[in-house]
């Protein structure tokens, strides 16, 4: 168990809150770390892995202007995938994950592979916004994103 996932599952069952996951890089990797902790299913309401922009498009309502402007893996889109979440779980947190842990999407000089957005909304208004860049191989990207998608969270939390 990753223990700042661990403690984020306390502090959403303390706090009487529910959370869901709209996950591209991530493809579900987050969800499936929350769902292994103890009592999930008082607070961890699903998620929805759209790793490809088709499933961000047509499940998440992601305007293709906004990811023909901006690039699938980008703030703005993962803003886009937390709110279209948000229409299609009832949950009280939302969190999108987008990024590039891996060669192939629209990684630059500027955005690199290992960048990750993350993107958290709590009643429809946005509790954070984070883009960081993580080295490492594909699978060491994910775990370091599932590790901070959960600082972020706990910070919010902490903080309620």
């Amino acid at each position: 168990m990753i223990t700042e996932v661990a403690s984020c599952g306390d502090l959403l069952i303390g706090r009487e809150l529910s959370i869901a996951f709209a996950e591209s890089a991530t493809a579900g990797r987050v969800t499936a770390e929350f769902s292994m902790i103890e009592n999930a299913g008082k607070f961890l309401k699903g998620g929805i892995a759209c790793y490809d922009v088709c499933l961000k498009e047509s499940i998440l309502k992601v305007p293709p202007t906004l990811i023909k402007q901006y690039t699938p893996e980008s703030m703005e889109v993962t803003a886009a995938i937390a709110s279209g979440l948000s229409k299609l779980i009832a949950a009280d947190i939302h969190i999108g994950i987008t990024g590039l842990p891996s060669p192939g999407g629209s990684e630059t000089a500027e955005k690199p592979v290992g960048t990750m957005f993350i993107y958290g909304l709590h009643d429809g208004n946005t509790i954070f916004s984070d883009r960081i860049v993580f080295s490492g191989n594909p699978e060491e990207v994910v775990l370091q994103s599932v590790k901070h998608t959960a600082l972020l969270i706990n910070s919010y939390l902490s903080n309620l």
